[in-house]
């Protein structure tokens, strides 16, 4: 009788977490210009008074993997926002992009990187733009979707909200089995569908679509195999995957200047839905922070928060969004929601 292979735990064999912090947020920008007209990303912002959001996903991916174990994909123009919210991580656990070219380029980047060091790695990928009320369900939750794609080499897992509301700006997932409480596959994913869509995928039980993407590293990196081969082979020699036969292999940042820019979701998630699957989250009260409108309506909802004036070092954030929010408020600044 054959002996089946040990299982893998989340901490016995260890899960990666991966924080994806390298975007501009561009459709924040009206909220995130300071006075002086300087743009902070908004993974480098806090929501009130406290840590940034970056800092916060940090936290986050503190439930499922420990600090050596945490990596993060940054952009290079963002080192002065960066430096020190990561200074506890391990330096090579920070994945720099030359330039944006997408969020499928960063993933890859990390990918890659954790490849080499980890062939069998189990990764978890979390945005750093996210708000979670209740952080103990959702933690649960990550717990749960980590613990899977470390049981099941072959498969890719998506976290998936429960709507709380019909919100057309958000992206959905539609699963093959409604209401489940087990993973599910994935029949398709809809980006910001009208009024008449969104009705039809509420009923039929979509969930939205949270980025929240957990897989072993080979399964991941096998969603680039239908049409980003190239990218992955160019890729790969710069970070020093494989030897290159050429006499000159080019660095990373002359590699980033090749490449065109690639959306994970839109490229190679939607594309492969049917090799994909779902996992529902119970209502943590969760929101992406990717519109002013967006983040107003989650101001509203915090509790009261003094501003702490007398203690700037609990504070990893650039700039306080509930702080922009009052100054453009006073300011009636035009292009806000109210």
């Amino acid at each position: 009788m054959t002996t089946p292979p040990p299982i893998r735990t989340v901490w016995v064999d260890g899960t990666w977490a991966l924080v994806l912090a390298g975007g501009e947020g561009s459709r924040l920008h009206s909220l995130t210009t300071t006075a002086s007209g300087i743009v902070v990303p908004k993974q480098f912002c806090s929501l009130g008074y406290g840590p940034s959001l970056l800092t916060q996903s940090l936290i986050r991916a503190g439930s499922v993997a420990p600090i050596i174990q945490t990596c993060a994909v940054v952009a290079a123009r963002h080192q002065w926002w960066w430096d020190q919210p990561l200074r506890s991580l391990p330096k090579e656990n920070v994945f720099v992009q030359p330039e944006n070219r997408g969020t499928a380029h960063g993933v890859l980047l990390a990918l890659l990187r954790l490849e080499a060091r980890d062939p069998r790695a189990n990764v978890l990928m979390l945005p750093a733009d996210h708000y979670i009320r209740h952080e103990f369900l959702f933690s649960r939750s990550l717990r749960e979707v980590a613990e899977l794609s470390a049981r099941t080499e072959d498969a890719v897992f998506l976290l998936g909200a429960n709507p709380e509301r019909a919100d057309p700006e958000l992206g959905y997932i539609l699963p093959a089995i409604q209401r489940s409480s087990k993973p599910t596959g994935v029949l398709s994913f809809v980006e910001r569908p009208d009024s008449s869509r969104l009705a039809e995928l509420l009923k039929a039980g979509a969930l939205w679509n949270m980025f929240i993407i957990a897989g072993c590293v080979q399964a991941l990196l096998g969603l680039y195999e239908r049409s980003h081969q190239s990218s992955v082979a160019l890729m790969r020699a710069a970070v020093g995957g494989i030897k290159s036969r050429r006499p000159h292999t080019p660095s990373l940042a002359e590699v980033y200047q090749q490449l065109a820019t690639v959306d994970f979701s839109r490229d190679l998630l939607e594309p492969q839905a049917p090799k994909l699957q779902v996992l529902s989250v119970p209502s943590c009260g969760w929101n992406d922070l990717g519109t002013p409108k967006r983040v107003i309506e989650t101001l509203r909802t915090l509790p009261a928060e003094p501003k702490r004036v007398d203690a700037p070092p609990l504070s990893s954030a650039i700039l306080s969004l509930a702080d922009q929010y009052g100054r453009l408020t006073r300011e009636n600044s035009v292009g806000l929601p109210s």
